[in-house]
């Protein structure tokens, strides 16, 4: 006996523009039939988020599927699985496309060399699938863009629920971005770790999807970004603030990376108020507002 639920939908080519689209979606529990051996061209998440069976590899390797577990089954390969006969497994699919999964893949959202990915927890992962079903109801005239959104949303959310990752980051990411902004190079960051730079290079990779480089510029030109609108220092001021020495060479790699070069990010973006910034992030849920006086 086993249970489904499942809806598919036709996004158009304006949709697939977007980058992701949400192809179908669905949720099974019980002693469920095995799937395959087939090949899809098109990607599903399946998250396995209460019992165990087993999955047969794209080169016939048979291994366990134990929940919380993902699933990814990805275009051209071949796989073949299924729940354990007597006890079954309980999961949610989402079935998607589009031309932003081949930069997913690149920054190890998607992984398809690894089919079989342990997580850490599936609330998170459930829970968009829920909402992404909530979504199919019929007649939502929102349906193609509230489900294509929400695939973004899983695949982050099953990339922070990786078994093999902190939920709250690795720590070398967090000291990374604490230091950010000394004048260290990545050869310098990484003896300050223990490690070879290669080393670092992959663990940086792993964590964050990117090069140790590229990690710390991101954080380096978002600081500038702060400095620029939110205060009056001069360039070459905010140059040396976040570890560039050399105010030149500063602005033309902010003007490559950004699109336009500093001062014109200034004069778009200056907006410096009484009370200056805070690096405190509002709570969301209470955010600071202006106390309205009742009318009388």
């Amino acid at each position: 006996m086993y249970h489904t639920w499942m809806r598919f939908f036709t996004p158009g080519p304006a949709h697939h523009r977007l980058g992701l689209v949400c192809l179908g979606v669905g949720l099974q529990y019980g002693a469920l039939p095995v799937v395959g051996p087939r090949t899809l061209d098109h990607h599903v998440a399946v998250v396995v988020s209460a019992g165990s069976g087993w999955f047969l590899d794209a080169d016939g390797r048979r291994g366990t599927v134990t929940a919380p577990a993902l699933l990814w089954l990805t275009p051209g390969v071949p796989h073949h699985y299924g729940p354990d006969p007597e006890g079954g497994w309980d999961e949610g699919f989402v079935v998607f496309d589009g031309p932003a999964t081949a930069t997913y893949t690149e920054l190890g959202y998607i992984e398809p060399a690894r089919p079989v990915v342990p997580l850490s927890d599936a609330t998170g992962a459930r829970a968009v699938i829920g909402r992404v079903a909530r979504a199919a109801r019929r007649g939502n005239p929102l349906l193609e863009v509230e489900t294509g959104a929400a695939v973004h949303e899983l695949l982050v959310a099953l990339r922070r629920a990786r078994a093999d990752l902190a939920p709250d980051g690795d720590p070398v990411l967090k000291a990374l971005a604490r230091d950010a902004c000394l004048p260290l190079s990545v050869a310098d960051h990484a003896a300050r770790h223990g490690m070879t730079p290669a080393e670092l290079r992959t663990a940086v990779r792993r964590g964050a999807g990117c090069s140790p480089k590229d990690y710390l510029l991101g954080i380096r030109l978002g600081r500038a970004k702060e400095l620029l609108a939110a205060t009056e220092l001069p360039v070459a001021a905010v140059a040396r603030r976040v570890g560039y020495e050399d105010p030149a060479y500063f602005s033309r790699l902010f003007t490559r990376r950004v699109g336009m070069a500093p001062i014109r990010f200034r004069a778009q973006q200056f907006r410096t108020v009484p009370g200056g910034w805070s690096n405190q992030v509002p709570d969301p849920d209470d955010p600071p507002m202006i106390e309205r006086t009742p009318a009388p």
